[in-house]
């Protein structure tokens, strides 16, 4: 292994050793020197992000039962000179109180870690690639879940009118409106079970995640009906100088384009019908592919257009067309901009991980700031055991999508489960991740397959790609030489 000597995690280490030395070396980079608990806590910075990353990675039954089993380990591990409290809820009130600084300090080590420990990996084609994209958590349906992350205007009625006056209300209109003794119509039926599944609670998430280790970056989360997209101009400035963020066709927009090109990073972005390009502006020397986004409301405020690249590549059924900002096609090649946006699709490949194989698809708590705190805590949990593995394996030149992720938990939650013990003859942490890989077994594809749940969605069809009139070649033009001469805003 790269990062440090192996003979540590050998048979005779005891299964708690072995996940301390692990988790050592994740947090050996962390700055919680500016971290201070009061005098008469018995929790330290180090050993609640131990505890608090050891209750996600435990499969106990309850959130509770996690917690008591990551205390034991704690306790044995010998990190702590005091006993701490068996109470979850005074857990739950430490995490509350210092997630934000402690998840803070665990994302730039992690990051060092794989800047470093994964830098041959780090780059794609010369680029630091983040792929971003969202997607919903399901959430029990109480009260407080209800009103922390249910869309607007649920919350909005909540608030304004009392649930069983809706319903009472509800019911008495579709009596009137079908006769006494009529049953109600089946479409009404179909349409108000949708209503009630759309009005649970959920969590939306939008998770930047670096495309050379498929591993995440960053992330935001909020209410069922939050922007992604305004998640994305809040995560732009953890990203490296330079980097590239590729997405779909849901992240188009003036504002958000412009903020990224402004601040130094790199756009490769699908669009649609939705988009409207205008070519032969004259903003710039022109050649083949450029294109211009000009929205007429940022012309009107003299706003500068963006200049883009088109690509277009041709799809499974439909052409697919993208825009970046790297125009210098010896930089970026035409070939290396579909290679990449197809690497994108990995993104999806880590939700179905976190939500389906990390069983995180609905999150236990029943409070809105205790949801937080698991969301927070099992993507962190989930970041630090794909890290560790990766750097574990990645001296066998095991590449990240040959990792299994069902084997890596077992791998992480044996020892766990059997902290006590020393481990059995070939189970030794070191052995069990040693194994965390695919087999090599080639299955056949499954586009085929006739899923239950499979999308079937309309194409989203070509860009709008209109030649420049002759009014906004005039305002580029004077735009451009206002520009030149350093009078723009």
């Amino acid at each position: 292994m790269s990062h440090q000597d192996t003979d540590g995690l050998t048979a005779s280490v005891p299964n708690h050793q072995a996940l301390k030395q692990a988790l050592d070396w994740l947090l050996a980079s962390a700055c919680l020197s500016n971290v201070a608990f009061r005098q008469d806590c018995s929790w330290t910075p180090t050993g609640l992000i131990i505890a608090a990353i050891l209750w996600v990675w435990s499969d106990e039954k309850t959130l509770s039962d996690r917690f008591l089993l990551a205390r034991k380990v704690v306790m044995a591990m010998a990190i702590l000179t005091r006993v701490p409290a068996t109470s979850y809820q005074a857990f739950l009130k430490m995490l509350k109180n210092w997630t934000v600084t402690l998840a803070t300090a665990l994302a730039v080590a992690f990051r060092h870690r794989m800047q470093t420990d994964l830098a041959d990996r780090f780059k794609v084609f010369g680029f630091q690639v983040f792929g971003v994209d969202g997607s919903r958590l399901e959430l029990p349906r109480t009260k407080s879940n209800e009103a922390r992350f249910s869309p607007a205007k649920a919350r909005r009625r909540s608030k304004s009118k009392p649930r069983s006056q809706h319903r009472r209300g509800s019911q008495r209109r579709h009596r009137s409106q079908r006769g006494p003794g009529r049953p109600r119509p089946r479409a009404v039926q179909a349409r108000r079970a949708r209503e009630k599944k759309s009005n649970n609670p959920q969590m939306w998430l939008t998770t930047m995640f670096h495309v050379g280790t498929e591993l995440p970056w960053d992330w935001r989360s909020g209410p069922s009906d939050s922007s992604e997209r305004d998640h994305l101009l809040e995560m732009i400035n953890a990203l490296p100088p330079g980097a590239l963020v590729t997405a779909d066709a849901g992240f188009v927009g003036y504002e958000y384009w412009k903020a990224l090109i402004a601040s130094g990073r790199h756009l490769l972005i699908r669009v649609g019908a939705n988009v409207r390009l205008l070519k032969n502006l004259g903003y710039v020397k022109e050649k083949n592919g450029l294109v211009y986004l000009w929205p007429d409301r940022q012309a009107a405020r003299n706003q500068p257009p963006l200049v883009l690249r088109l690509v277009v590549a041709q799809g499974g059924k439909h052409p697919v067309y993208l825009v970046t900002s790297v125009l210098d096609e010896a930089v970026l090649w035409d070939q290396q901009v579909v290679a990449i946006y197809v690497l994108r699709w990995r993104v999806e490949l880590f939700y179905r991980r976190f939500k389906q194989t990390f069983e995180r698809r609905k999150l236990r708590s029943d409070s809105g700031d205790n949801a937080e705190l698991e969301a927070t805590w099992s993507l962190l949990g989930l970041w630090a055991m794909s890290l560790h593995t990766q750097v574990e394996l990645a001296g066998e030149d095991i590449p990240p999508r040959r990792i299994s992720v069902a084997k890596m938990l077992r791998a992480y939650r044996t020892p766990l489960r059997q902290y006590k013990s020393a481990p059995d003859p070939g189970e030794s942490f070191r052995e069990l991740v040693s194994r965390a890989v695919i087999d090599s077994y080639q299955r056949a594809k499954k586009n085929s397959r006739d899923y239950p749940r499979k999308k079937h969605g309309h194409a989203i069809g070509a860009p709008q790609i209109l030649n420049a009139t002759q009014d906004q070649i005039n305002i580029a033009q004077r735009l451009r030489d206002q520009s030149s001469l350093g009078l723009t805003a």
